[in-house]
């Protein structure tokens, strides 16, 4: 999980889908914490995302880092509502503070569960990472 969170760190931004009845969706996220031994994203729970993963928790995560390498990450979205996790999250990403505050009816964090990872190349076969 240390190997996904590094991963994903290095890359700044990542693409984080879900699924809106048969219709996917896709934006870019920046947001990725380790906190109590899992792997974290937040969101709004004003934001149609927060509403795609609570009807589907199950999502996706893409990236690609400036070596050429890519990472595929499939995961349940699991809501937290620990404001301590939301508490770690904000301190990562000060700047979200402006928007988002524990405990303020808004700020969701999630953690993923059941995660399956695999990082990719077009010169390395590829290497899976289950969490």
């Amino acid at each position: 999980m240390n190997e996904v969170y590094d991963f994903l760190k290095q890359c700044g931004i990542y693409y984080l889908a879900t699924a809106e009845g048969d219709q996917p969706r896709v934006r870019p996220f920046g947001t990725i914490d380790l906190f109590d031994g899992k792997l974290y994203i937040q969101t709004g729970k004003i934001k149609p995302v927060a509403h795609q993963i609570k009807a589907n928790p199950k999502i996706e995560i893409s990236a690609m880092n400036p070596e050429g390498k890519w990472i595929r990450v499939a995961a349940e979205a699991v809501l937290d509502e620990n404001i301590a996790a939301a508490e770690h999250m904000l301190d990562a990403y000060p700047n979200l503070r402006a928007m988002y505050q524990p405990g303020d009816g808004n700020t969701e964090v999630y953690y993923l569960k059941n995660g399956k990872a695999q990082i990719c190349s077009f010169t390395e076969a590829p290497k899976t990472i289950e969490f």
